[in-house]
């Protein structure tokens, strides 16, 4: 399996297949301003070599030379769910904290972790009763 590419932007890597129009929810989800226009820096790799790749095996993946601070994946439980709640996984402190955030409040944790406004630790604290960050 190669490595993932090498952005400026965070990577989303889809890694469930077995929806159908997942690919283009993503797309529509990721290109949609916030209400305040906010959007996430990110960049969807849509492949299926990826399918099934587990965050541990992802964070393999992630080029030396990848600069950002965290990884995106969309896996079966984006997949179940219309709110696409996306797997984010630390690369920077801790990679194996990881926290579920949906699509539409992608951009929040991009863009402050990304800036280091903000601490992986204030997202995970920020999440609803079933586990899932939507935004403060």
């Amino acid at each position: 399996m190669d490595s993932l590419p090498c952005t400026l932007e965070a990577l989303v890597v889809r890694t469930d297949f077995s929806k159908e129009g997942l690919g283009e929810a993503l797309r529509a989800a990721l290109s949609a301003p916030s209400a305040d226009g906010f959007l996430a820096n990110a960049v969807l790799v849509d492949d299926l070599s990826y399918k099934d790749v587990t965050p541990e095996v992802a964070v393999g993946l992630v080029p030396v030379a990848y600069q950002h601070p965290l990884l995106v994946l969309a896996d079966s439980v984006t997949a179940a769910s219309a709110e696409l709640p996306l797997l984010v996984v630390d690369l920077r402190h801790e990679p194996r904290r990881r926290i579920r955030v949906v699509a539409a409040a992608l951009w929040s944790v991009e863009n402050n972790l990304s800036e280091a406004n903000m601490d992986f630790e204030e997202f995970i604290g920020a999440v609803d009763d079933d586990g899932v960050f939507r935004g403060f």
